[in-house]
């Protein structure tokens, strides 16, 4: 509505001579009730002697209404023909207009809306902004913007999207976390801008709207960080590392100071224990800072601390979830009182504690530990939203700690199961000098089913064993102490080295044939298998899919031996041809796992040839030759088990041996009986002599009566005294019982019961009876012959 002027006209003596529509609007009387009576009937108070004496000045009125109505006057004096003060003209400001609809939307919009010139500089503010900034409208207007906000990043991104609606002339759209002096804490705002055009089209202004999406901000920041937990947690299967990466997660963006402490039996890959109902124990294993050096760590990583029962930690294990404490309370005071009585020297980093969050760690039902975060420079306390966030995150990290125990604890299962399988020391025997190194993978795969084994054989013979089981695992373990065994059973029956790797391919073969539909873990599984003589100094070797050996002759390089390698185990049908070689004195056999020469990151050839060179360089013994070749050829973290056995052969001198060929005659027996117990006398052994002729004499006496000729013994001083009758027939002896009226069949039980142990073997003319018997400890006696 258009305003009118209001003004009267006062004469000297005081009385209204003129009235305006204005004045009628204004006091709400016509001029018929005005002209011609005294002004100051018009008043509800006297007028200050001030306003009087200025003539100007806000005056007290009564509307015809009845309401007490103030209004700004002038006084004019109106000057006569003398120039004398013949009246005055009164006139009343015009009263502020009503502001519009569109101005209240603005002013008392719940947003931050601003207006600001081409140049960035404040037009208009509503009162959010002022709010915001701690400033009036008054105090803003005419203001650049970087001389109201502090100068940082962000306020540059501020200031660069204003100038972009300035230059381009287009609305523009974001969201940016900025402060403000007068917030508490810092907001994200979605920030909608658009330029402002006068009448004739040109760009005066840039309006801005500010929508506060805090929430959702820190919403999608809680989302990105458990979509980075996703990767970021649990990339080695290792407990501590795994708490370590949860720490170095939430440090510093979720958390000031941040700790994981776990049970014991977590670390020890013990049995489940039950949650003590008083106070709990836990181990430190991680814990970081935003400051540096972690000056509020009361506890040092790998100590334990005893978590009171009315401690967060401790009520977040019993309840099952997350506990917060705020500062003020007394659960958040105790707990760093009694932080700071444990390590006073971090008490000036906890001074400004206040918020608190305990999170338990349960993953599959069963608690770990408790992870903890406390903010001192972070602003805002934890709320609701952040434990559900940290109980999300909590579950995430249980998950990949449980599952870095329960590797651990099958991997310590498994190597248990191996040791427990493998020789934990070699027989001793004088056919060989024997090392051994094994090295278990430490690949996140596991435990493989690499094994080696030394046998001892009739006849001063060790046969020896290299082999490997495809897979990781317990089961893999379990398998290789399954065709261990397997080897060693047929090993003691003597077979050559081809035959017993036949028998052990069709008991493969069967066990697939013969299983439940589950796949055969011994499938595929590699060996090797070599039998050394010393007497004859004779290498007879097989293998089933398993590398070649090397042999490193006294004073010569390391080379392969030349033999073909067979299919792996459980192929069947395939035929297995064994390589023979004769070996000097001192001559070094290398049998291996493939661990040792194949990674995907390594060419098989150049390893194999590094492997020959690091045998060949002179060592002072067999142990560091063993040690030469692991650091010559394996990476730092070789990705398979890896088998090694060193074996130097030694031989039985002629002075050791002593052969006879014995004529299919009883009558002889007795002549050889002597032989043997001379021979006995000059290797000094003549406490041995009464059970040797016993022997002798049962068991040439037998390959005379059923045996085929030729007929040959042999003794050999070896650890054991060996007694070795030879004949012509394949026909294999039995113990049996002997009844009381029978004229023979004792031979064998009183050959069994005078000796150590006794056997037979098959050998390419027929067979082989041998017993040994236990010679005293110490050095054999060097004797002159």
């Amino acid at each position: 509505m258009e305003r009118v002027a209001a003004a009267a006209i006062v004469d000297a003596l005081g009385r209204v001579t003129g009235w305006s529509e204005g004045a009628r609007l204004l006091t709400g009387r016509p001029a018929e009730q005005v002209v011609g009576r005294p002004a100051a009937g018009l008043l509800a108070e006297t007028v200050p002697a001030a306003v009087l004496a200025a003539r100007s000045g806000t005056v007290a009125l009564r509307h015809a209404d009845g309401r007490r109505t103030e209004i700004a006057l002038t006084a004019c004096p109106v000057l006569g023909p003398g120039g004398e003060v013949t009246g005055y003209v009164v006139t009343a400001d015009p009263p502020p207009a009503a502001p519009t609809l569109a101005e209240q939307a603005f002013q008392q919009a719940s947003m931050p809306m601003s207006v600001f010139d081409v140049r960035q500089r404040y037009l208009r503010v509503n009162d959010e902004v002022c709010q915001a900034m701690g400033a009036s409208e008054e105090e803003l207007r005419g203001r650049f913007l970087l001389d109201t906000v502090e100068n940082v990043p962000r306020s540059q991104g501020f200031l660069r999207h204003l100038r972009q609606v300035v230059e381009t002339g287009r609305p523009t759209r974001y969201e940016s976390p900025i402060g403000a002096p007068a917030l508490s804490r810092e907001h994200a705002w979605s920030i909608e801008m658009w330029p402002l055009h006068d009448p004739g089209g040109e760009l005066t202004a840039v309006a801005l709207a500010a929508f506060d999406s805090t929430e959702q901000y820190l919403a999608r920041l809680r989302l990105a960080l458990l979509n980075e937990a996703a990767t970021s947690i649990g990339t080695t299967l290792d407990v501590v590392r795994t708490a370590e990466e949860v720490v170095e997660l939430i440090v510093p963006r979720y958390a000031d100071f941040a700790s994981v402490d776990l049970l014991d039996w977590v670390l020890s890959a013990e049995e489940l224990p039950t949650l003590p109902r008083g106070d709990i124990v836990l181990r430190r294993v991680a814990h970081g800072s935003a400051n540096e050096g972690t000056p509020e760590a009361a506890v040092g990583l790998g100590e334990t601390e005893v978590h009171l029962p009315w401690s967060p930690p401790a009520r977040a294990l019993r309840e099952g979830r997350a506990v917060v404490s705020q500062a003020g309370e007394p659960e958040l005071r105790r707990w760093v009182a009694e932080r700071n009585a444990r390590s006073p020297r971090g008490r000036t980093y906890r001074q400004g504690v206040h918020s608190m969050i305990a999170v338990p760690l349960a993953a599959r039902g069963v608690l770990l530990g408790v992870a903890v975060g406390v903010r001192m420079r972070h602003p805002d306390d934890y709320a609701v939203d952040d434990t559900v966030f940290a109980e999300e995150l909590g579950s995430r990290a249980a998950v990949c700690i449980d599952n870095a125990r329960r590797f651990a604890r099958e991997r310590s299962t498994a190597l248990a199961l191996q040791h427990s399988l493998l020789p934990s020391g070699l027989p001793g025997q004088a056919a060989v000098e024997v090392v051994h190194r094994y090295l278990p993978c430490g690949s996140l795969a596991g435990i493989g089913g690499d094994w080696f084994d030394v046998i001892p054989l009739s006849g001063s013979r060790v046969g020896l064993v290299v082999g490997d089981v495809v897979g990781h695992g317990i089961r893999s373990s379990a398998t290789m102490g399954r065709l261990r065994t397997a080897v060693r059973t047929l090993a003691d029956v003597d077979l050559p080295p081809d035959e017993l790797l036949t028998h052990l391919d069709d008991l493969v073969t069967h066990l697939a044939r013969d299983g439940s539909g589950e796949e055969v873990a011994e499938l595929g599984a590699t060996c090797l298998y070599a039998v050394y003589d010393p007497v004859s100094r004779h290498l007879a070797l097989a293998a089933a899919g398993h590398p070649a050996p090397a042999v490193v002759l006294p004073g010569g390089r390391a080379e392969l031996i030349p033999m073909t390698a067979g299919p792996p185990l459980g192929v069947g049908g395939l035929p297995f041809e064994a390589a023979e070689l004769d070996l000097p004195e001192g001559a070094v056999v290398a049998l291996y796992t493939d661990g040792l020469i194949e990674d995907r990151a390594r060419d098989v050839d150049r390893t194999t040839e590094e492997m020959c060179r690091a045998l060949s360089e002179p060592a002072d013994s067999l142990d560091d030759l063993g040690d030469n070749v692991l650091r010559a050829v394996l990476p730092e973290q070789p990705a398979d088990d890896v088998a090694l056995l060193l074996v130097r052969t030694r031989a039985l001198g002629a002075d050791r041996v002593a052969t006879w060929d014995v004529p299919p005659d009883p009558a002889e027996v007795a002549r050889f009986r002597q032989e043997a117990t001379e021979r006995l006398t000059a290797w000094g052994l003549d406490e041995a002599a009464f059970v040797t002729e016993l022997v002798v004499s049962e068991l040439v006496t037998n390959a005379i009566r059923y045996g085929e000729p030729p007929v040959r013994l042999r003794l050999i001083r070896d650890r054991a005294l060996i007694c070795e009758v030879s004949d012509g027939s394949s026909t294999s002896p039995h113990l049996r019982r002997a009844h009381a009226f029978d004229e023979g069949g004792r031979g064998l039980l009183l050959v069994a019961q005078l000796t150590q142990r006794w056997g037979s073997r098959q050998t390419g003319g027929g067979k082989t009876i041998w017993a040994e018997q236990p010679l005293p400890e110490g050095p054999l006696p060097v004797v002159e012959t």
